[in-house]
């Protein structure tokens, strides 16, 4: 059986494209997962400068890749429920090279923004959450899109 589950948040905005022949489209985008440390051992880490958190490449195909595309952004935080797929290609210099990435079957938002427009997205998201309104929410405190360490 070839089944992952993965929680983490996204390093970069998802990049969109479309498959030539079919039109289909593919978005790519790469998924801060953290490892299971004690506190301990994650100020250790921190410390002697090693990643507290594995870096995972996400493939997600048709309506789910677009969705994903306009809706999410660096620093979300998402689900992925998918396969493991290994592929490799010959590079300019003619050596094989080898990517892991996962074949995700779905993507569920776990964090939502603001709900201005989509072409809007990535402007809205840079600054502050000011338009949000998060006085329902006792005790939460906006974290600015630039204090996130990815």
């Amino acid at each position: 059986m070839n089944k992952v589950i993965l929680i983490g948040r996204l390093t970069a905005d998802p990049e969109l494209r479309f498959l030539p022949g079919n039109g289909r489209a593919v978005s790519n985008f790469s998924l801060a997962v953290d490892k299971d440390l004690s506190r301990d051992k994650k100020q250790e880490f921190e410390q002697q400068g090693k990643p507290t958190a594995d870096f995972i490449r996400i493939v997600v195909f048709g309506r789910s890749a677009e969705n994903c595309a306009n809706y999410l952004a660096k620093g979300r935080l998402v689900a992925v429920d998918g396969r493991l797929q290994t592929r490799s290609y010959e590079n300019a210099q003619g050596q094989r090279v080898y990517i892991t990435e996962v074949l995700a079957n779905s993507v569920e938002f776990l964090e939502w923004g603001d709900n201005n427009s989509a072409g809007n997205k990535r402007e809205n998201n840079k600054g502050s959450n000011d338009s949000m309104d998060f006085s329902a929410a006792e005790g939460f405190q906006p974290v600015d899109d630039d204090d996130i360490p990815f």
